[in-house]
């Protein structure tokens, strides 16, 4: 494991537990967790590194959201 990866966990770790406190009665856990693994998956070597967490943080939420806002009724 290098430096990077190691930094590239703690961050997304920090985005995961962030959204799952912010989230906790609306969504579970494991379900943050996936979108967040998602959204880190789609901006890795795309943006810079040192934009990751807060890059992250932000397409991470919006999926959290738009995933809420779908499962409301009509």
């Amino acid at each position: 494991m290098t430096v990077h990866d190691h930094q590239t966990d703690d961050i997304t770790d920090e985005v995961r537990q962030w959204l799952c406190r912010e989230f906790a009665s609306s969504l579970p856990e494991s379900a943050v967790d996936d979108i967040v693994r998602t959204a880190h998956a789609d901006l890795d070597g795309q943006i810079r590194p040192d934009a990751m967490g807060e890059m992250l943080h932000r397409l991470a939420r919006f999926r959290v959201l738009r995933t809420l806002r779908a499962q409301r009724p009509i």
